[in-house]
């Protein structure tokens, strides 16, 4: 999967994000010099988390056959530690439908592996950028 960011010349910081067949605005906020026109990386970056707990509790629920209805996440972030390297989020999982609490136990469990959740706690992430040729 490739994903281009490409400069938008109408504004101050903004950035349009192609993945696929989708596209996403990025901005930087007013404080940082842009328009906040869309999400910032930091938010984009915590939202994957957000997106990737509702839809594997999704997909879970529906292969076990567990009904549920509404999902819906909240993260919250504290980076006031980013930079002596501890950046903190909370996600709060919310859900709807005929649910026992023994169910909403196990779409708890199930929502703390999702694969994003695995990926910022438990890999190391290497990084290499390069000058496009």
């Amino acid at each position: 999967m490739s994903i281009r960011v490409v400069r938008d010349l109408s504004a101050p910081m903004r950035h349009e994000i192609h993945i696929g067949r989708n596209s996403i605005a990025a901005d930087a906020t007013l404080e940082e010099g842009g328009e906040a026109s869309g999400p910032s990386p930091h938010d984009l970056y915590d939202s994957a988390l957000g997106a990737c707990t509702a839809l594997t509790v999704l997909w879970y629920a529906r292969h076990k056959g567990i009904p549920v209805e509404g999902i819906e996440v909240f993260v919250e972030r504290d980076n006031s530690g980013e930079r002596a390297g501890t950046y903190r989020l909370s996600a709060a999982l919310s859900l709807t439908g005929a649910l026992s609490g023994e169910q909403r136990e196990e779409l708890l469990r199930v929502a703390q592996k999702c694969p994003i959740h695995k990926l910022m706690t438990q890999v190391t992430t290497e990084i290499s950028t390069t000058l496009a040729r």
